[in-house]
């Protein structure tokens, strides 16, 4: 079985390379002919000889996703694709277009094991982890799209598919490929990660102190209301997770960010807001709110607009930065998991 491109770093090609006893400096032109130029077979590298062309082909190829199913929302913002694995499973990506920057969010797994009620994902099951290379390779088809249309990536979220610390050193490793200057050159502050709170993976993480920004899906500020929506808190509590928490924040001296999903009646109370507030208080932080993207599997419905802002407004009032996002690709089915989920 030939090894797929995506997966090797720029040190493990040149290997390959100098073990094929090719002068160093054709690893350099493969790299920016997959990072730089988007190149997706070897007829494309002209800048290589044709016994080195065919040799890449006899053992690599280029990248392993294949789309399946492309939904565009109907303001044109929001692109949500289904990629079909070498395995037959499925994963997707959302590409969110905004005024000042391009986001995509990618998936890090097959599924999840996390077991949070409002997420279609969640709802699935653990099937398998990504490899770095299927997380690598979601980023450059994105960049190459927008690249056909004159539009650049700027942003990337581990929010799709999965939790991200339970498959910690791909999507580590991934960023790492992908930050490198020689290729795509992305710098690690546009990347975020996104766990519901695995504690002994944010240590890990607060430990390595890189530039990749940190969120966690929080969503009640209590260990009762939280533990049924999150499971995973009866593991990890939520002083527990505060005082990792606290702990990244001084180590690193970057903000966390906290995602709160609004849920009409559950979690967008005004006393939420308060034991919110005084959760997070003294901390570097910015809570960002969204009301819910339903789902078929829960019956919660997304908080309404006013009550959406009266939460906003006790936070902001207690001096805690707070923004509610705009919800994005309802009618594509955007919500992580929801089109993959349909297609098992």
């Amino acid at each position: 079985m030939r090894s797929n491109l995506f997966d090797l770093e720029f040190a493990e090609l040149s290997e390959v390379i100098l073990d094929w006893n090719e002068p160093a400096y054709r690893a350099q032109q493969i790299w920016q002919g997959i990072y730089q130029k988007y190149w997706i077979n070897s007829l494309e590298f002209t800048t290589l000889p044709l016994a080195l062309r065919n040799k890449l082909d006899r053992h690599f190829v280029f990248g392993t996703l294949n789309p399946e199913k492309e939904l565009q929302s109907n303001d044109g913002l929001t692109k949500k694709i289904l990629y079909r694995l070498h395995d037959k499973s499925a994963i997707e990506t959302v590409l969110m277009g905004y005024a000042d920057r391009n986001t995509v969010c990618i998936s890090s797994q097959v599924g999840c094991g996390m077991g949070c009620n409002f997420c279609a994902t969640g709802n699935m099951g653990f099937i398998r982890n990504l490899s770095r290379g299927e997380i690598v390779e979601q980023v450059i088809k994105t960049a190459a799209d927008l690249g056909q249309n004159g539009k650049s990536l700027t942003n990337v979220v581990f929010m799709g598919m999965g939790e991200p610390l339970n498959n910690y050193q791909p999507v580590i490793d991934a960023v790492q490929i992908l930050n490198d200057p020689k290729g795509l050159g992305m710098g690690k502050r546009r990347f975020t990660i996104s766990t519901v709170g695995l504690v002994p993976g944010i240590k890990r993480f607060t430990e390595e102190n890189t530039q990749i920004n940190l969120a966690i899906s929080l969503h009640a500020a209590d260990d009762v209301l939280r533990s049924s929506i999150v499971p995973i808190n009866r593991k990890y509590p939520i002083l527990e997770l505060m005082a990792a928490c606290r702990q990244y924040i001084q180590k690193t001296n970057r903000r966390i960010t906290f995602e709160w999903a609004l849920i009409d009646g559950v979690n967008d109370t005004a006393d939420q807001a308060r034991k919110l507030s005084k959760l997070v208080e003294g901390m570097l932080v910015h809570v960002n709110l969204i009301q819910l993207n339903p789902v078929a599997h829960y019956g919660g419905k997304p908080a309404k607009d006013d009550q959406a802002r009266k939460f906003q407004k006790i936070l902001t009032d207690a001096g805690i930065a707070c923004t509610i996002r705009l919800r994005r690709g309802i009618d594509i089915q955007a919500g992580c998991g929801q089109l993959a989920s349909e297609s098992i």
